[in-house]
């Protein structure tokens, strides 16, 4: 292999060098329980409020409103059956959309067996839920509303702030698993009116394992994880200090230099997109055109399966993932692409390519040379394509 251009910063990212400097002197020197007494282990309190303050400063939050987990999935697990679990005298009733992360579905899907009523709200083809549907989907019983800041496939950007407006108006909670947002867009839960917020640490060069819900003070939701009195008796086990100070370290260094790295991604995200749209005949970009996460190029190319492309794409030193759920085990095609309209043979030439701050355009002027050929050559071993070519040639 030649070279390795890695093109899927929504999957995971670099855990920056200054992010692994601050983290490591809690690993040999700084390395005592926060909860003993004494003052070597009890200092890293002060650290813990420290990155609490940095977090919140990010969100326009209170620090004490910031709840360390250990990742965007266990935040979105809390913040949807504690909710069912606190509010459960006032309704049985959640709201979420067909294109949430799985760690929003399969809960939903598992609250759905312990009485919870959920309603799966439809997207249009950019994948945009539809305000109008979600005032319909409101009932007496409604107690939370769980809709993504933005989309991990397709990185179609919610109406954030209109949905919070809508679900306060009602005295119902909102949610938003925001893994893929923070770091990359301006948030602040005030203004969106946001009750709860999930994210995590490795999507913005943090270290794996560490992330934090956000939960507005007032909202009555306790532990999801049961033992001891941390992080205010509200999630037990004992503090992951390296882990922590490394989010609060990306989180700092993410937001610092947020407006010069997301314009530098929508100029090489945009030029990709020209490119392929150019260059590549009978593709289809999936996701809003304008209202996209910066870095996200999302594709479905006819006539070829996404896992034959990703294979060949690697054996170039390429990193990217597909929209479809082969790479998994699964046959299934991806079930955001399916809830945007796409059909299920189109939806499994699916390809995903997240850019980061060290992308270069040079490596996306390669990496769209590439993919022209192999998309091609995919192409050529298709009788469905061929098929397509001569009833072209005869019309």
């Amino acid at each position: 292999m030649e070279r390795q251009i890695y093109l899927d910063h929504a999957a995971t990212t670099r855990t920056a060098p200054e992010v692994v400097e601050a983290m490591l002197p809690y690993f040999t020197e700084y390395y005592g329980n926060p909860s003993s007494v004494y003052g070597f282990a009890a200092s890293n309190q002060t650290v813990l409020a420290d990155s609490r303050e940095q977090i919140a400063g990010l969100l326009g939050a209170k620090r004490e409103e910031i709840y360390f987990t250990a990742g965007g999935s266990e935040a979105d697990n809390w913040a949807l059956i504690a909710t069912a679990e606190a509010y459960g005298k006032k309704g049985k009733h959640i709201i979420t959309s067909k294109i949430e992360h799985h760690a929003v579905l399969h809960t939903c899907a598992y609250l759905e067996k312990h009485g919870i009523e959920v309603t799966y709200l439809d997207v249009d083809e950019n994948g945009i839920v539809d305000l109008e549907q979600l005032k319909a989907a409101i009932r007496e019983d409604t107690i939370l509303i769980s809709i993504m800041f933005a989309n991990n496939e397709i990185g179609t950007i919610q109406p954030i702030a209109e949905i919070g407006q809508i679900a306060h108006a009602h005295g119902i909670l909102f949610h938003t698993d925001a893994v893929q947002a923070f770091g990359q867009l301006p948030i602040d839960v005030n203004t969106c009116q946001i009750d709860m917020l999930s994210a995590s640490g490795h999507k913005l060069n943090g270290p794996k394992g560490i992330g934090f819900l956000y939960i507005r003070k007032g909202v009555k939701i306790r532990s999801f994880i049961h033992g001891g009195a941390q992080e205010r008796k509200r999630r037990a086990g004992t503090e992951n200090v390296p882990g922590i100070v490394g989010i609060a370290a990306a989180a700092k260094r993410a937001a610092a230099d947020m407006q010069e790295r997301t314009d530098r991604e929508i100029r090489l995200r945009d030029h990709m997109i020209g490119r392929i749209e150019r260059e590549i005949p009978y593709c289809r970009l999936n996701g809003d055109r304008k209202k996209r996460l910066p870095n996200n190029v999302n594709f479905s190319f006819r006539f070829i399966e996404g896992e034959s492309l990703l294979i060949m794409l690697d054996m170039k030193g390429i990193c990217a993932s597909s929209g479809s759920a082969c790479t998994s085990g699964s046959l299934d095609p991806s079930h955001v692409l399916l809830a945007i309209g796409l059909p299920a043979e189109i939806a499994h030439g699916s390809l995903r390519m997240t850019l980061g701050a060290e992308t270069t355009e040079e490596e996306v002027d390669y990496v769209v040379d590439v993919l022209k050929e192999i998309v091609q050559n995919l192409r050529n071993m298709s009788p469905l394509y061929e098929d397509f070519l001569q009833k072209q040639h005869q019309e």
